[in-house]
């Protein structure tokens, strides 16, 4: 009996965490989509904390809330850009580095990383464009400064996933 309560309680903090985290990112993403200028760094502040997720939860809740903050973030928001950065991109790039840097080859992974983020961007642009109406082109520019602002970004993720690994999650005292 206890080890199932043991379960049930897992299960709850799990929920009540990604509950949490997914309300505070739609709150996020609802500021970026109200003062333009910031929705991109919106996105990228949610995707740290879909990081936390992947971190402190099994599979199944990081895809869950992932998908939650999604819906609620293209049914709520006004701007819809934003939320259409958060569900291709900037949601689900947490949980997709995770996975291709179990891999061990540095390049490989990088190589991966790379036509995963262009992939994203034309989709982003396609969706943007077509679906949405919103006034876009997308040139040879933008890839060429897209992809080392991506790969700068993937790196000060690793190193905020390492501070939170290594001396947050201490400080805080988390199992």
């Amino acid at each position: 009996m206890s080890k199932r309560k043991d379960n049930i309680a897992q299960k709850t903090k799990a929920l009540t965490l990604c509950a949490m985290i997914s309300a505070l990112s739609v709150v996020i993403l609802y500021l970026g989509s109200v003062v333009e200028v910031l929705d991109l760094s919106m996105a990228m502040i949610t995707s740290l904390l879909c990081a936390f997720i992947v971190i402190e939860t099994p599979s199944a809740w990081q895809y869950l809330t992932y998908a939650v903050t999604s819906l609620l973030s293209l049914l709520l928001l006004p701007n819809k850009f934003i939320a259409v950065v958060y569900a291709l991109f900037a949601g689900i790039y947490p949980i997709v580095k995770e996975r291709i840097e179990r891999l061990r080859s540095g390049i490989f992974q990088w190589g991966i990383k790379l036509v995963f983020f262009n992939t994203v961007l034309t989709v982003v642009f396609l969706v943007s464009q077509f679906v949405l109406a919103l006034p876009m082109s997308l040139s040879l520019w933008v890839y060429l400064l897209g992809s080392p602002v991506f790969i700068l970004y993937d790196f000060v993720l690793t190193k905020l996933i390492t501070l939170y690994l290594f001396r947050i999650k201490q400080l805080l005292r988390i199992k």
